[in-house]
């Protein structure tokens, strides 16, 4: 049998961890983009490899999912559109490497469990502050510590997909001035959106809270998940 106290005290411990996790992955990230030439030879050797790839096509307007507004109505901050900030984030070597860290260091923090194993519901999107989360809260959080970094929110849209196994799936895709790449849970790599052996089917939008549609474009290049 399991020993109710352990488990609770187990759980607590781990609350504390993941606390001081948190708050560690949030001071990086309020000082990735900052620091003079952060690993500035990797990153650029990483991204030339990168250069030349493509903007995802925008075919029209689509709607959020019910979670999704949900998650507005608690978080409006996260679902607002300020105008004044940029679409596109020019992709520099110290941006290059505060996306490729982030997305690393994030998935290796928070444990990958479905919204019915989480919290009991079919969808649910929200921080994972506890250290427990699916794709979407793994994304929102990569979103958050690279908002605190200081590149602008209008230009990391949460993106909804089918994945290689043909089910649902929520990436963060960076839109810049080299075309559209992702953040994804499932790798560490972060990736032109053709490379990754997805179906795109709809991400926010950068006007205004609609989402808009993709129309179902396929990525031609599968990529093994991590």
């Amino acid at each position: 049998m399991i020993n109710v106290e352990q488990f609770l005290r187990s759980r607590l411990d781990r609350g504390a961890k993941t606390k001081r996790m948190l708050l560690g992955l949030a001071l990086m990230g309020l000082t990735l983009v900052s620091l003079s030439g952060f690993s500035e030879a990797a990153s650029a050797q990483s991204l030339i490899s990168m250069r030349g790839t493509d903007r995802i096509q925008v075919v029209g307007r689509a709607g959020p999912t019910q979670a999704w507004v949900s998650f507005c109505q608690h978080q409006p901050r996260e679902c607002h559109i300020d105008l004044s900030q940029p679409t596109r984030i020019a992709l520099t070597p110290d941006i290059w490497a505060a996306l490729t860290q982030v997305n690393e260091r994030v998935n290796s923090s928070i444990l990958a469990v479905t919204d019915q194993d989480h919290w009991g519901v079919l969808d649910r999107w929200d921080y994972p502050d506890d250290g427990l989360g699916d794709c979407e809260d793994i994304q929102l959080m990569k979103r958050k510590l690279l908002v605190q970094a200081g590149l602008p929110h209008r230009a990391l849209r949460m993106t909804a997909v089918i994945d290689d196994k043909g089910q649902g799936h929520a990436v963060l895709m960076v839109l810049t001035d080299q075309g559209d790449f992702i953040l994804d849970n499932k790798r560490d790599a972060v990736l032109p959106w053709r490379q990754t052996g997805y179906t795109f089917i709809k991400r926010e939008g950068t006007s205004g809270k609609a989402w808009v549609a993709f129309g179902d474009q396929a990525a031609p290049t599968v990529t093994a998940n991590r």
